[in-house]
């Protein structure tokens, strides 16, 4: 193609000459972009898990060691404690800071955070504690779900002007607040709040936090699950948030 073009136009310069076909061009440039699809875009994230909870209540949703939590179970306990922190004060857009090792309570704090309006602010615990103490600095969450690995990694000096809730309690305040799920409306919570906020590496320079709207989550995953099969679901888990 490139020496066709050179035969017709050699004097052109060479950054002129057309070295694809017409259909070529057309094909990697236009339709190869066209990526435009629905998804539920005035749906937030939370709200697809309880789409499936409605699904299959009873369908096994988290295994951990010996422990195992069906869908209603999960939604139930996430529940319950969303509407402790909504009593707390948490709004739409809020920061809440979660910092737990791997456990299904793990998992029912991302839920409660979410249904409560918050955003979740992921810290982990193996991360050293002075890159946590800087993201806590930098994010200004009021509130902080957490175990006891958790309060060991950001020190006592960190927690003094947070309000902290360990879901490790034996006997937890929220234990027999309703099982019922929070009402967005009556939140005033949409897609176009925030779901989390992550943190850059840093590698740079300071690390700074990168705030991402249900919509967009939401988007990620109704793309992720048409392109992944169930066998490659790690992947998607992989490039989470709460993975990252």
């Amino acid at each position: 193609q490139l020496a066709e073009a050179l035969e017709h136009a050699p004097n052109r310069p060479v950054r002129e000459l057309d070295i694809l076909p017409a259909a070529e061009r057309t094909y990697l440039l236009e339709d190869l972009n066209r990526t435009a699809a629905d998804y539920p875009s005035d749906v937030c994230v939370h709200e697809l898990f309880e789409a499936q909870v409605q699904r299959a209540p009873d369908a096994v949703a988290v295994v951990h060691e010996d422990e195992t939590l069906s869908y209603g179970e999960l939604n139930a306990r996430a529940n319950r404690l969303a509407h402790h922190l909504i009593g707390l004060g948490v709004r739409p857009d809020q920061p809440v800071a979660i910092c737990l090792e791997r456990s299904p309570a793990m998992v029912v704090g991302l839920l409660a955070i979410l249904k409560a309006g918050g955003a979740y602010l992921p810290l982990d615990p193996a991360y050293p504690s002075a890159r946590l103490r800087q993201v806590l600095e930098d994010a200004a969450p009021h509130l902080l779900l957490c175990d006891a690995a958790g309060r060991a990694a950001l020190g006592a000096e960190a927690l003094v002007d947070l309000t902290v809730i360990d879901l490790e309690t034996a006997t937890p305040a929220w234990a027999e607040l309703l099982a019922s799920n929070p009402d967005p409306s009556a939140l005033g919570l949409t897609s176009r709040h925030l779901a989390y906020v992550i943190y850059t590496s840093g590698s740079t320079g300071t690390p700074k936090g990168v705030m991402i709207e249900h919509a967009s989550t939401v988007n990620l995953l109704h793309w992720s699950s048409g392109v992944f099969a169930e066998s490659e679901i790690s992947r998607t888990l992989f490039s989470t948030s709460i993975s990252f």
